[in-house]
């Protein structure tokens, strides 16, 4: 007999209201992300993102987003928000990833940008000292902001690459093409920001709970 496919985890990131964050955790959101990077419009500080940690424990998997942090903020994230995983989306080599991993003493995500096969080449140096891979659209050179800018790469990259357990997808997700994304990338992992908003920053209750279900009949 074989064994029964697992659904598909999702992580909803970006939120930033207790109202949103509810919607997500009522519709089963196996991770909830916060932002802590003040360009981007998800961003919440240390206080709000504290509140919503407190909302969300027990109920989902805590993520808080940083983007090349130094010491000193990585330990005003730990103390104040309880992350169970820290998401790095900057541009931190393996070294500072096992550093702020020992650091935290939390489990570590990276995210990487892809945009060519080439892009992958990275993958095996941060899987050694990551516990998660999270693989997004690379932003453009000018691009304000490293991840949450509505785009996705091109999924064939994907085929045939020795990929880690556990990577997820990113970039460009919304309920209208995750079950295909999920499909052809055979992944079980998928992370969504600006493919459940209305507006940049603004989650849409709906869309959250959309994307969920979608994501779930998938498998």
């Amino acid at each position: 007999m074989s064994a029964p496919i697992s659904p598909a985890r999702v992580k909803i990131c970006g939120l930033s209201t207790p109202a949103t964050l509810d919607v997500a955790l009522k519709a089963g959101a196996d991770w909830i992300g916060l932002v802590h990077f003040l360009r981007s419009p998800r961003h919440v500080d240390f206080a709000q993102a504290s509140r919503l940690s407190v909302q969300a424990r027990g109920r989902a998997h805590r993520v808080i987003l940083l983007v090349d942090p130094d010491d000193t903020l990585v330990r005003a994230a730990v103390e104040a928000v309880d992350p169970d995983l820290i998401q790095l989306h900057g541009r931190e080599s393996p070294e500072r990833v096992a550093a702020i991993r020992a650091l935290a003493g939390r489990p570590v995500m990276k995210a990487i940008g892809v945009a060519t096969r080439a892009d992958l080449a990275p993958i095996a140096a941060y899987a050694g000292v990551a516990d998660r891979i999270l693989l997004d659209a690379k932003p453009a050179p000018d691009a304000a902001l490293p991840g949450g800018n509505g785009h996705r790469f091109d999924w064939t990259i994907l085929e045939g690459a020795d990929l880690p357990d556990g990577t997820m997808l990113s970039g460009g997700l919304d309920a209208g093409n995750v079950r295909d994304a999920l499909a052809r990338t055979g992944l079980g992992a998928v992370d969504v920001s600006s493919g459940v908003e209305s507006a940049p920053g603004q989650k849409d209750p709906d869309k959250i709970a959309a994307f969920l279900a979608a994501a779930r009949s998938a498998s």
